[in-house]
């Protein structure tokens, strides 16, 4: 399936992709487009859109696109939900300080689209730190946090 959001990511943008391969679609391919071409290269590609103004699997209902997607594909992995409480800490700025990893998270986002500002490199690099951030909520999880 193809995947697609807008470019410049972060936070989310990246999150999602990192949820998307791990969780729902390992052959995944993922489109970064400006805001304004979403809708249309979405149709002309068959691609499901996320992280984008008015689609289902963005910001709805209070959550962020991380979450959205959880909640659409039924995950319930409990270090997957921990993942997705700093997540959302780090996307959703009003809620920064939610999470005690979030600013972390958004400092790490942020060297990394400085070091890497084409959106797929980026998100290759950064896959890495999901997996290892992953494995830390899940002993999180398991010594009782929430």
């Amino acid at each position: 399936m193809k995947w697609i959001t807008r470019s410049h990511v972060h936070v989310d943008r990246i999150a999602c992709p990192w949820l998307i391969t791990r969780f729902i679609d390992s052959e995944a391919e993922f489109l970064f487009v400006p805001g304004n071409q979403i809708e249309k290269v979405a149709k002309e590609e068959g691609a499901i859109p996320y992280d984008a103004p008015g689609v289902e699997l963005g910001h709805v209902d209070g959550r962020c696109s991380f979450e959205s997607i959880i909640v659409k594909y039924d995950l319930k992995e409990p270090g997957l939900l921990r993942l997705a409480k700093i997540v959302h800490a780090a996307d959703v700025d009003k809620d920064i300080d939610t999470d005690p990893i979030a600013r972390g998270l958004e400092a790490i986002a942020s060297g990394y689209s400085l070091r890497f500002p084409e959106d797929l490199e980026n998100m290759e690099h950064q896959f890495e730190v999901y997996d290892a951030l992953y494995a830390w909520c899940r002993m999180d999880v398991a010594r009782g946090n929430k």
